[in-house]
């Protein structure tokens, strides 16, 4: 199989990175709160009084949460198409997935709060 070089490949990777972004704004209701909450508080940020810095952190976090968000749909729709059977290593996997994007929004709004309350 033939691979793509150079600005071919880079057009293709955004090509089908934008099919990811569509496919979790679709399917993934999780994905498509988090986008909502994505661009309403990326809106705000630039309504505060908060420097360039401290808005690309609050701005960055955020984004951290649909990164992160993405690799868990990503694991779920691998472990539902090797099975759908119920068993203890795909459920770990999910929770694992799952506990992260928790942790990235324990992140988020610690730093959030700790820019909006100084």
């Amino acid at each position: 199989m033939e691979k793509n070089t150079g600005v071919k490949r880079l057009f293709f990777a955004f090509i089908y990175s934008m099919q990811g972004l569509y496919a979790g704004i679709r399917h993934e209701s999780a994905f498509r709160q988090e986008f909502i909450g994505l661009i309403l508080l990326v809106g705000v940020s630039f309504f505060l009084n908060v420097s360039p810095i401290e808005r690309f952190a609050m701005i960055s976090v955020l984004l951290a949460v649909l990164i992160v968000e993405a690799l868990n749909s990503a694991i779920e729709c691998v472990v539902d198409r090797v099975s759908t059977d119920v068993h203890k290593l795909s459920g770990r996997a999910k929770d694992y997935g799952s506990l992260a994007v928790l942790l990235t929004l324990i992140i988020a709004a610690g730093t959030w709060l700790l820019i909006l309350l100084d």
